[in-house]
């Protein structure tokens, strides 16, 4: 009878665990393999589910970290798959465009000032796209 609510804690405690990792529709899971940056907030590279959490917000979620950053709605006439777009600057990523499989609309995030001030010193822009590692539906 002792051991029950030590049971009962460690289920509480693993089934919470568990509940970033999981994924709704429209979610879109990647593997991003370079360390980059959301509104200053660096990330290190690996497996990243990234969701829409209300009209103007977004949540990107790893094992160990959520992270919610606002956007605005940008429109694309073409290319409808799934795909997370960077800016990059020498070494360094910047997240600036979330895009969700069969959508016309997709989320853009505003430029940091660390974007910002790299481009202003006319340091050279290069697009990195990365795709998805599974459907945005699959669980």
């Amino acid at each position: 009878m002792k051991c029950f609510p030590i049971f009962c804690c460690a289920m509480l405690l693993a089934t919470a665990s568990g509940l970033p990792a999981q994924t709704r529709p429209g979610d879109t899971v990647v593997d991003v393999p370079f360390s980059f940056q959301v509104n200053g907030q660096p990330l290190p590279a690996g497996h990243y589910i990234v969701a829409r959490f209300d009209t103007v917000h977004v949540r990107i979620s790893s094992a160990t970290r959520n992270l919610y950053v606002a956007t605005h709605g940008v429109l694309r006439n073409r290319d409808y798959d799934s795909k997370l777009v960077f800016h990059r600057y020498g070494e360094t990523y910047f997240l600036t465009a979330i895009w969700v499989m069969g959508n016309s609309t997709g989320r853009e995030l505003a430029r940091s000032a660390a974007e910002r001030a790299l481009s202003a010193r006319k340091s050279e822009m290069e697009l990195a796209v990365v795709r998805p590692t599974k459907p945005p539906s699959a669980k």
